[in-house]
């Protein structure tokens, strides 16, 4: 099954939503609908190392590589299930914002959510 280039890195621009967005619901208490602060993406981009060819499945890893006052970035690796290779990588940042005025709070992000995205902080590299 042939997907247009635009096609493809639409499909997994959104797997990235998905699974950021579902880590910070189950780890991070947000409730989009209702949580007095929002995540607002600022950048996002995707560089494809090897091709994965359908109908294959595919796993994605997140980590977290920056956490600031209200943003975070976030790296996400897209392998083939069953192999070690990663076959594209991503980034997406956020910055949380006040859901009303769309502003960062002057305290950054919730508690709750600095937490929950510690745990998935990488360590800096020593080199």
């Amino acid at each position: 099954m042939y997907l247009h280039p635009y096609k493809r890195h639409l499909m997994i621009m959104s797997r990235f939503d998905s699974v950021v967005n579902t880590y910070l619901i189950q780890h991070c208490s947000l409730h989009p609908p209702t949580s007095p602060q929002i995540g607002l993406v600022v950048h996002s981009h995707c560089d494809y190392l090897a091709p994965v060819e359908f109908p294959s499945v595919v796993d994605l890893a997140l980590r977290v590589n920056k956490l600031g006052k209200s943003s975070v970035t976030y790296e996400i690796g897209v392998f083939e299930r069953g192999q070690e290779e990663v076959k594209a990588v991503g980034e997406f940042v956020h910055v949380f914002v006040d859901r009303d005025s769309r502003r960062p709070g002057k305290d950054g992000m919730s508690g709750e959510l600095k937490t929950g995205l510690e745990k998935l902080l990488a360590e800096k590299s020593k080199l």
